[in-house]
């Protein structure tokens, strides 16, 4: 049976395991990038001037150089709330001021999350308004963020409170199983949030124009029914009211599916492009990774339910975390937040192979929009996407196996070719 000090002993040895092995690959990552600045690759002289190359590096550098201090800070906080008694605290203040209960529970998941979107707000604003707005790309105004905020918020608020109570509730009725039943909950809420989000939710923050250049829509509906792929409908999307960054996407499950392309995407690509983009998201499609990444969603997250279930009835799972948990009241909330706080330190180090089947996903969409439109119109794209969102051409390697969900640009126009 294991006993707190050894769940304390583990959780701190993983976590420092953790926080030493981010540093090193950041560490790679930032000298990799610096030591190839000062030239372009030799595959894309030919194609990527000397200034483009050395914005993406500097701003690679940047990012890279700013996540080294928010892993610091994070690991930081993340001690302050289990080991050092921040949770616990919280906890306790709150029973004091309004008693145990439901109102309670959430509350305390309320504070967490407010308390938490304070203390990485630093970072998020020097995101944004300094490296973001440093290489040309932030298109927000104050205005526009704390709009966005206040809306987050809001809809955080009606959205995420009702089915937290919900998950809490059967917690407290469901009897031992309570799990099976708040993971179905947990699934169905994500797949009606996927039915929702394109029509309700999306809108209120960027505005959705169908598509209305006759010649491209041609084109894309033409693709499509060569792919035999249906969607709702075209839509442009205004992404350059808040960056400067491009893409597409596809959003909606089943009848609700529709294709969105950022404004700032049509206007940097030919119509060639656009539809060799169009078919590498077809490709994902083809190959069912939609599926298959909904079906790992949902064992993972039966997985995690069960666990947090058996993990839920142990007291040294909290008293291991720094949380006395109440002998009166439910202690639901806090084991859902301790879990939640100390899945990711462990989870960590399996990451590496979701991003290698991620990879292995680009390439296999790459592949079907290769056969399906022009390899040059794909490459090309690519390549002024890369250049658009400043990715660097020369990652370090094993900082791209550990963490990188797309190939960089090397792999995949080499790919290409031998296809």
């Amino acid at each position: 049976m294991p006993t707190p000090l050894a769940l304390t002993l583990a959780f701190s040895a993983v976590l420092v395991a953790g926080l030493l092995i981010k540093f090193w690959l950041a560490s790679r990552q930032i000298r990799h990038v610096a030591q190839h600045r000062s030239a372009v690759p030799a595959a894309f002289t030919d194609r990527v001037s000397l200034s483009a190359h050395q914005k993406a590096a500097d701003y690679t550098l940047a990012k890279a150089q700013l996540g080294l201090l928010e892993m610091a800070f994070g690991t930081a906080v993340l001690l302050g709330w289990t080991l050092l008694g921040g949770l616990d605290w919280l906890n306790q203040t709150l029973l004091h001021a309004i008693g145990g209960g439901m109102g309670q529970q959430l509350a305390l998941l309320a504070a967490f999350a407010l308390l938490g979107g304070i203390i990485d707000l630093p970072f998020t604003l020097y995101q944004t308004f300094v490296i973001e707005e440093r290489f040309g790309f932030n298109k927000l105004t104050w205005r526009m963020w704390l709009v966005d905020g206040l809306k987050g918020l809001l809809l955080g608020a009606l959205i995420g409170l009702p089915i937290a109570a919900l998950i809490l509730w059967l917690m407290g009725a469901a009897g031992p199983q309570w799990w099976l039943w708040a993971w179905a909950v947990w699934m169905g809420f994500n797949l009606l949030l996927m039915l929702i989000y394109p029509t309700f939710i999306a809108p209120l923050f960027n505005k959705f124009q169908p598509l209305e250049d006759e010649t491209l829509k041609t084109r894309v509906t033409a693709l499509m029914q060569r792919c035999g792929f249906a969607a709702k409908g075209l839509f442009v999307m205004d992404g350059s009211k808040r960056s400067a960054h491009a893409n597409a996407y596809f959003t909606g499950f089943g009848a609700s599916k529709r294709v969105v392309f950022y404004d700032t995407l049509l206007a940097k690509l030919s119509p060639g492009e656009v539809d060799a983009v169009l078919a590498h998201e077809l490709g994902h499609f083809k190959h069912k990774h939609i599926v298959k990444r909904m079906f790992s969603l949902f064992a993972m997250s039966l997985a995690g339910f069960a666990l947090l279930g058996w993990l839920s009835t142990k007291p040294w799972f909290y008293t291991g975390l720094g949380v006395m948990p109440s002998i009166a009241f439910p202690n639901d909330a806090l084991a859902l937040l301790l879990f939640m706080l100390v899945v990711p330190v462990f989870s960590f180090f399996v990451a590496p192979l979701f991003a290698q089947l991620s990879r292995g996903h680009e390439f296999q969409a790459d592949a079907y929009a290769v056969a399906q439109t022009s390899g040059a119109d794909l490459q090309s794209a690519l390549l002024k996407l890369y250049e658009d969102n400043a990715s660097t051409l020369t990652p370090d390697p094993l900082f791209v196996r550990f963490y990188y969900s797309h190939p960089p640009a090397s792999e995949r126009l080499a790919k290409m070719v031998v296809a």
